[in-house]
């Protein structure tokens, strides 16, 4: 069950003193957003550019100290969803046609965009992941509210973190109350199980949701999360969105110079 993968925990190394957690928490998400659009941006086959970002990306991996385990954890599960969508990729047509069955093909233009789709992919993930591993959560909310986000936004994404401990919590209690009724020994029953047990979550966790607003709105939420005291960052966070930008666009001057 993918509720109960020790991947999905957050902000596990967020207690680690190392450069990269010596920066304002807004500092490493602009540092990050910038990067991402960095890579993903770069059109497909221009492989020196993300070895240039691969670089960067190891770096910072390095300089967070981030637990490698977690992370190749959540990579993989992450990969388990977008894993179909990369291998539609390989099927486009265009360029030479080195193996065909039926309508099926793989060409030179295939594997390109496969590379480059999974190279990007693979990329942004790692520095997302190393942002909510080492970035605590309420950190990150106010970081975005400092950084003008919407503040709808921010009260969805704290909702939802809140609430999702919630949510686990219903499932395994569900789940060990269906074993215990040897409800689960086959994999026929398994799958009918799940099933009722995924509508009966919908329905409590939406009646469990709406009595935690009411609870809160009775408590002063006026949906915006409290702010609180944050670092507002110095002379090594100027230094750092610098070198990132300097970094982007020497990635890009590669290609656009060839």
């Amino acid at each position: 069950m993918l509720l109960h993968i020790g991947a999905l925990a957050f902000d596990v190394d967020s207690k680690q003193v190392t450069p990269w957690h010596k920066l304002a928490p807004r500092t490493r998400i602009l540092c990050t957003l910038l990067l991402v659009f960095a890579i993903v941006l770069t059109p497909n086959g221009h492989w020196w550019t993300w070895a240039i970002y691969g670089l960067a990306v190891a770096s910072v991996l390095l300089l967070s100290k981030v637990t490698l385990s977690v992370l190749l954890k959540r990579l993989a599960l992450e990969f388990g969803f977008v894993g179909v969508v990369l291998l539609g990729t390989l099927f486009r047509g265009g360029g030479t046609v080195l193996w065909a069955w039926g309508p099926l093909q793989i060409t030179t233009v295939g594997l390109t965009v496969l590379g480059s789709v999974t190279l990007k992919t693979l990329l942004s993930l790692l520095m997302l992941n190393l942002l909510t591993l080492t970035t605590s959560v309420s950190a990150l909310l106010n970081a975005l509210i400092q950084l003008r986000t919407p503040p709808l936004l921010v009260a969805i994404l704290a909702s939802m973190y809140r609430y999702i401990g919630v949510l686990i919590n219903e499932f395994n209690t569900m789940r060990r109350a269906a074993a215990s009724r040897n409800l689960m020994n086959s994999n026929r029953t398994i799958r009918l199980v799940v099933g009722n047990m995924i509508g009966a979550l919908f329905i409590r966790t939406y009646e469990r949701g709406n009595r935690v607003h009411q609870a809160m709105l009775s408590r002063g939420y006026q949906g915006v999360p409290p702010i609180e005291k944050v670092p507002q960052g110095g002379r090594r966070d100027v230094i750092a969105l610098s070198l990132t930008v300097i970094l982007a666009l020497l990635g890009q001057a590669v290609y656009l110079i060839k």
